[in-house]
């Protein structure tokens, strides 16, 4: 005799959506080779993430503050990606209605096709290499509240921020909305779908939450990690990852995979370059000279037109985005603006600058792809202007709005006392931590 709770189990799982692997029994007409370098893509760009990114920032913090960073990204990743399952790929890449949103065709990641429109890969392939990519703004943003942010406040604001930033400005670039379709800007990978609203969100959120009870850069704290191994570690992670996001938004095993993937390692290594000339140049005893940062500088600044520029114009950029962001961070500095690793700086001001030279580069005359449909360069540049002023305000508004709407469950910053004794003390316990 069935038991009670097997029927009930069988009526539960009959009433779900269903799921993009119901289709197994169509005809597989996507290309193999394709997908798996879609897969692989989608795999390294986690790691640049998971691993990358958190060490990268967690070897620039005090001791008794790394843990709480990693603890961090691991865990804004698990939410980003039932925030995107649920709702957020269907707002960005959903089928295009008033330009705004997506249709909400793709909630739960249902009704699903075997083939993404306009590429040879299941969408079942897009959609993991999607949300790899969404992961990263939010775990980049932990650079920015390090040493002070509160977890449960940052679980919240991670997942407002990816339904209500994140998906509306991916929708807008890449998902048929209106920034590409009806302005004409572009972005290849990222540079200003992802790298410019995390730098912008970071900075409000920055402003938002105040300076640490003790500002002073880590490297004054603990000599150690001026030139720390976690640091450099994250770093080579985050080119390894940078490569593969510029290569896998081609979603082709091709020539433009290839061409975007040695520009993006062109543009970080010459941003590592220039990083070191300008720490020599200057002297730099202020925890400058390490040279981690420049590697997201030059990914942020190459994103853009990773798939757009000649090798030439990608060095250049990544030379600039080392620029924008090495004085990006003396100028937080300045201002006294506590963005614990200057996110604001390497990720937004070197994809400012990357998106606009995006539009120079694109042009026959210095190797690149040339400009679509009887565009001129002074048009694409104003138009990769106007999309960068569109974003800034809406990164801008809308983070302070999540911020606010999840400080009224969780306060934003820890008790001082915590603050004071670091935020590992209570890493490992998180319900302590909340």
């Amino acid at each position: 005799m069935i038991k009670r709770s097997t029927l009930a189990l069988a009526a539960m799982l009959g009433a779900l959506p269903v799921p993009a692997w119901a289709q197994a029994g169509l005809p597989d007409r996507a290309d193999s080779g394709d997908t798996a370098a879609l897969l692989a893509a989608a795999a390294l760009v986690l790691l640049a993430g998971l691993s990358g990114i958190a060490l990268q920032h967690c070897g620039r913090l005090r001791p008794g503050n790394r843990m709480s960073v990693l603890l961090q990204s691991l865990s804004i990743t698990a939410v980003v990606t039932l925030v995107w399952t649920v709702a957020g790929y269907t707002i960005a890449f959903g089928d295009v209605s008033g330009g705004w949103i997506g249709a909400g065709n793709a909630w739960m990641l249902i009704h699903l096709s075997d083939l993404r429109p306009g590429t040879a890969v299941p969408e079942s392939a897009f959609v993991l290499f999607q949300l790899a990519v969404a992961t990263i703004a939010p775990v980049l943003m932990t650079g920015a509240w390090a040493e002070r942010a509160r977890f449960g406040w940052v679980m919240l604001f991670s997942a407002l921020w990816t339904a209500m930033v994140a998906a509306p400005l991916a929708h807008w670039i890449w998902g048929g909305g209106w920034l590409a379709r009806s302005l004409g800007a572009l972005d290849w990978a990222g540079g200003l779908g992802l790298f410019l609203p995390a730098g912008i969100s970071a900075l409000v959120v920055a402003l938002m939450m105040g300076r640490r009870l003790d500002p002073s850069p880590a490297s004054l704290a603990d000599p150690a990690v001026q030139a720390n191994a976690l640091s450099l570690t994250g770093s080579g992670l985050v080119w390894i990852g940078g490569i593969a996001l510029c290569a896998g938004w081609a979603f082709s095993a091709g020539d433009a995979a290839a061409a975007a993937a040695i520009n993006g390692h062109i543009a970080m290594a010459a941003s590592v370059v220039s990083w070191i000339g300008l720490a020599r140049l200057s002297a730099s005893k202020d925890g400058l000279a390490e040279p981690g940062p420049a590697v997201l500088a030059g990914l942020a600044a190459v994103a853009t037109g990773a798939g757009f520029v000649s090798p030439g114009g990608a060095m250049l950029t990544g030379v600039v985005g080392a620029l924008a962001a090495w004085y990006g961070k003396r100028l937080l500095v300045r201002l006294a603006i506590d963005d614990t690793n200057a996110v604001f700086a390497t990720a937004g001001l070197a994809a400012i600058a990357g998106s606009l030279l995006c539009a120079l580069f694109q042009s026959v005359d210095f190797g690149g792809t040339g400009y679509a449909g009887g565009q001129t360069m002074i048009g694409q540049i104003a138009a990769q202007a106007i999309a960068i002023g569109v974003i800034t305000i809406w990164s801008a508004v809308v983070s302070a709005i999540a911020a606010l709407m999840a400080s009224i469950l969780f306060p934003m910053r820890v008790s001082e006392p915590a603050e004071r004794a670091g935020l590992d003390a209570s890493s490992h316990g998180i319900a302590r931590s909340v």
